[in-house]
């Protein structure tokens, strides 16, 4: 029996082990800290601690990964343009044995700002701020390690996750500003339960080497999203700005988005990789987070 690994066993992670776990499969959760490898047993899902981002990985601790199929959620480091985690998980490979099949979930950030045109997965690519830029790293990393080994690699590029847990009310309760409606650049989002959908098709069936867009196909704006938020939990509207007031304002992380728009298409997803999205837009998908 193949084991399956999610690495980065967290939000979207906890729920794939879960779907493995009640088919019958072989799982094991991999965490950064003792503590949460604790809390993934506690609750059933058989886990390890290791941290990619150790100067010298736990080697001796890791598992063999020859044959085994691998979800590398796990994120990249906070700073600078390299994804260095990746690069010492494909070094560990080379000493504990190359999964089956890997899927990577990266960003649809990796794209860069594309004047809110619509984006397929043959758009060029030109990450702009650096959590992209590390993203975009990480693919290159994995694409290398594929030519050389024999594996199947999947890249999944997501949009913005929402569900249940995973809203910004504190965010609107507090009542800080959004940009006018006017002025607010695209963005595109994918329901948590959705993505899980997308992550086992992709692992079960994608192409190798093949890129998809894991997104619902509905885009909005940024401001339309935070609105929309407000309503379905009861909650007033933030107040607006015009886009030239946010500097000072907003914050670093939030201008940063509002510097990109693009508009991402969900076509090869649904037509290629045959996924069916239980939430293909915010009216179902928020109607399920209360």
């Amino acid at each position: 029996m193949t084991t399956t690994i999610t690495l980065g066993c967290g939000y979207i992670g906890r729920r794939l082990a879960r779907h493995y776990l009640d088919r019958g499969d072989r799982v094991l959760g991999i965490v950064r800290s003792p503590e949460s490898a604790a809390a993934l047993n506690a609750d059933g899902i058989p886990a390890l601690a290791l941290d990619l981002g150790s100067p010298v990985p736990g080697i001796a601790q890791a598992p063999n990964f020859t044959g085994t199929r691998v979800f590398h959620l796990a994120p990249p480091p906070d700073v600078g343009t390299l994804d260095l985690h990746t690069r010492q998980l494909v070094d560990a490979f080379a000493h504990l044995g190359s999964p089956a099949r890997l899927v990577y979930i990266s960003t649809t950030g990796v794209y860069g700002d594309c004047g809110g045109a619509w984006v397929d997965e043959d758009r060029s690519v030109q990450p702009q701020a650096d959590r992209a830029r590390r993203r975009w790293d990480a693919e290159q990393t994995l694409a290398q390690w594929r030519d050389t080994a024999d594996a199947a690699l999947v890249t999944l590029r997501v949009a913005g996750i929402y569900g249940p847990g995973r809203l910004p009310l504190e965010r609107i309760r507090t009542g800080l500003p959004l940009v006018r409606p006017e002025d607010a650049p695209w963005s595109n989002r994918i329901h948590a339960e959705d993505l899980v959908t997308a992550c086992i098709a992709a692992m079960e069936r994608g192409a190798d080497g093949a890129v998809y867009n894991a997104c619902d196909g509905n885009p909005s704006t940024m401001t339309d999203y935070f609105y929309q938020v407000a309503d379905a939990a009861g909650l007033p509207r933030p107040p607006v700005i015009p886009l030239a007031e946010a500097q000072g304002l907003l914050s670093a992380g939030m201008l940063s988005y509002m510097r990109e728009s693009r508009r991402l298409s969900n076509w090869r997803l649904i037509e290629e990789l045959g996924v069916s999205l239980r939430y293909p837009s915010l009216r179902e998908g928020l109607a399920s987070c209360f």
